[in-house]
Order: structure tokens, then C-alpha cells, then sequence
């Protein structure tokens, strides 16, 4: 009994727990794709092209959530999020041992800078990159751990039961109902001085951007509430700012990868 409660105690403190949602939803992650794939450098989508055989980041953009059913690479499950306190730092809180969304990324980039990686390992980690820089900006993936990124928090949509995590994953998405292609098609068109500040800093820096709005969504959010037209009416142009963000950001990182 001892050694149980050790054991939990031990998962509390570092406060990382495993997802069941699938992060943006199979469209959010291909809208991120598509975005990220309108700004690389002809280098880079050279490199790319080379390594995924012709098919577009947009294609690959949800390999990520899809091996999750294999066994083999359930190590990598804690890679798609990071969970801190509110009153915390990513540097301040205990690192979990499995690594998170940040390791993983920079494990990503790591791999494809090593002209010794072999093809395969570039590959995969190219793909896993691609789907870790979309997880990046899901606010709710930069979350609290005691209700494993909102996933914990029950709400309904439009009557139905579900929980905050999914209706920031799937359900705003889908209900906005444009296919990926439209969403990137029509994403905010911005001045170079806007793409500069968005492409500015690491991935740190864009981590803690998505963690402001994690907060703001805990502030406005209580358990069993209804969430209808007027949440989409308040969110929906953030979620599209993100998706466009994670695209940006994503072509920026793959542009100095292959710079």
C-alpha cells in the first residue's frame, strides 16, 4: 500500500497524464499543414518534398495521433501535451521523465538537423514535428493536469455532453464547418509587420503565448455549462488564429531547419 501511494504521489506531483482526445482534430491539423506549407522556403519545401515522397505536410499532419494505436510508440503519448500550474513556469515546475510537448519538439528538430540520422528517422520525426507544432498552439494542450487539459471538465454543446477539450479539438471546428482547404484558403490576411511578430521568438515564447489563452478559457468556463453559438460567436476567430499561428510558426521553424 506503501508503495502505491508513493507511486501516485509521484504522478501528481509531476503532473502529466495522458490525453484520450485527438489534439486539433484530424482538420485542424491539416489546416495548420496547409497554412505552414504556403510559407516555406523553396529550400525547405525541397527537403520535404524529398523526405515525404511528394505528399504535403497536410497529408502527414495527423500521423502522429494515428500511431498512437500501435503499442510500439506509446513512449511518445506524453509528447503531445505539457502540464504546469497556473502559478508556475515550464522552467520552475518538475520535468516528467517521459518528456513532453516541448522535448518533444526539440527532439524533432534535433534529429532533422543530424546529417547522420538515417532517411527513416527523418521522416518520422519530420511527421511527428508537423503534428507537435499544431498540438503547440491547442491551448488547452499547455494545460492543468489535474483535469488532464480539460478533458475532465464536462460540458455540453449544443446540448450534447462533451468536454472542454473537445470542443476546443473538434467541435468548434467542425460546427464552423469548412474543410481544411477553406479554412487555410480564407486564414486573416496580415502585414509583414504581424508575420514578423508572429514568427518572432522560440518555441518556449509560443508555448507560454498559447498558455495566456488557456488561461482566459479556465476564467470563463465553469462545469456542466452550456456552450452554444454565443462560445463560437466569442472563440471562433481565436481558434482560426491559432490554426494560422501553428502554420506560420511550424514554416518558420522547417525554414531554419533547412536553411
Amino acid at each position: 500500500m506503501k508503495k502505491l501511494s508513493i507511486f501516485f504521489l509521484f504522478i501528481f506531483l509531476n503532473s502529466y497524464v495522458s490525453y484520450s482526445s485527438d489534439d486539433w482534430g484530424k482538420t485542424g491539423h491539416r489546416a495548420t499543414g496547409e497554412i505552414a506549407q504556403k510559407y516555406l522556403s523553396r529550400k525547405a519545401k525541397k527537403e520535404i518534398n524529398k523526405l515525404l515522397d511528394g505528399h504535403s505536410i497536410a497529408y502527414v499532419s495527423n500521423f502522429a495521433d494515428e500511431i498512437k494505436s500501435d503499442k510500439k510508440y506509446r513512449e511518445y503519448n506524453p509528447w503531445h501535451y505539457v502540464n504546469f500550474p497556473f502559478e508556475s513556469t515550464y522552467e520552475k515546475h518538475p520535468k516528467s521523465k517521459k518528456g513532453d510537448l516541448i522535448v518533444g519538439i526539440n527532439t524533432c528538430v534535433e534529429v532533422l538537423k543530424n546529417q547522420s540520422a538515417s532517411k527513416e528517422d527523418k521522416v518520422f520525426h519530420l511527421k511527428m514535428l508537423i503534428h507537435f507544432m499544431g498540438d503547440l498552439h491547442q491551448p488547452l494542450h499547455i494545460g492543468m493536469a489535474e483535469d488532464r487539459g480539460g478533458n475532465d471538465i464536462e460540458v455540453k454543446w449544443f446540448n450534447k455532453g462533451t468536454n472542454l477539450h473537445t470542443v476546443w479539438d473538434s467541435k468548434m471546428i467542425d460546427t464552423f464547418g469548412m474543410t481544411y482547404t477553406e479554412i487555410a484558403a480564407n486564414e486573416k490576411e496580415l502585414t509583414n509587420e504581424e508575420l514578423k511578430t508572429i514568427q518572432k521568438g522560440t518555441v518556449i515564447d509560443w508555448m507560454y503565448d498559447s498558455r495566456e489563452l488557456c488561461k482566459n478559457l479556465y476564467k470563463t468556463i465553469e462545469p456542466g455549462k452550456k456552450l452554444r453559438y454565443r462560445y463560437s460567436y466569442d472563440y471562433m476567430n481565436k481558434v482560426l488564429e491559432q490554426l494560422q499561428k501553428g502554420g506560420i510558426r511550424l514554416a518558420s521553424l522547417l525554414n531554419e531547419i533547412y536553411s
